[in-house]
């Protein structure tokens, strides 16, 4: 007399028809042609980075709606996690206001011999370039702002280190800053050497780089003497 099979059993011999036959139907799909979806692709603008800023991110990624075989679409929307971006080269980054979608899909194409580049989603494709120049500014001293009490006065030079500081950025930032920095003291009724680091004050932005954003200042500071009556 043969066993009944378990309910447990049943669940199990279920399962494994399920997974086969899923198994079995993936694999057919996979290996028919005329599939189409639309892969976010990395991206990479290459400009002359010594010459021009950038006044606005630059895109990262690119969508790309791209047909093909099954396989080879999983593989490239998957698979791919290593993904080298395609290079967009910007020659003359003043006169590009945009990328050439028409290029970037010639592009495309050639990293993707297997698939047909249906076209590229030009969404965030605006580019805004400007010279990028670089100004040397002195770094001063308020001495006039100086606290100093009755009874003492500055001894010594007024040391500033760095005295000089670059400033890299677009040209039309770069022009509003001073022509001298000048640092304030605050602290009130110095009546000891003074050498502290004082911020230098300067706006802060991501389009421009600054040597440097503090300085030393260091001076000496003496009391006058009282004088000494003459003998009768």
């Amino acid at each position: 007399m043969s066993e009944v099979p378990s309910g447990k059993n049943k669940v199990k011999t279920f399962l494994v028809c399920v997974l086969a036959a899923t198994f079995f139907w993936l694999m057919n799909v996979l290996n028919k042609d005329n599939y189409s979806i639309k892969l976010n692709y990395p991206l990479s603008v290459e400009f002359d980075n010594a010459a021009f800023v950038p006044l606005q991110p630059l895109p990262k990624r690119v969508s790309v709606n791209v047909s093909g075989n099954g396989w080879n679409l999983l593989r490239k929307s998957w698979l791919n996690f290593n993904a080298s971006p395609v290079i967009y080269k910007v020659n003359n980054p003043n006169k590009s206001s945009y990328i050439n979608s028409t290029t970037l899909t010639d592009q495309i194409t050639g990293l993707f011999p297997d698939l047909h580049v249906n076209y590229v989603v030009a969404d965030t494709f605006e580019l805004s370039f400007e010279r990028k120049i670089r100004r040397i500014i002195p770094i001063r001293v308020d001495s006039a702002g100086i606290d100093i009490p009755p009874g003492y006065v500055i001894s010594s030079i007024i040391n500033v280190s760095p005295s000089l500081i670059s400033v890299d950025g677009p040209i039309s930032m770069i022009r509003t800053y001073p022509d001298t920095i000048r640092l304030r003291i605050s602290a009130p009724k110095i009546q000891n050497n003074f050498d502290e680091i004082l911020p230098i004050p300067l706006p802060v932005s991501p389009l421009v780089e600054v040597s440097h954003r503090s300085a030393g200042v260091s001076f000496e500071v003496a009391q006058y003497l009282n004088p000494v009556p003459p003998k009768p």
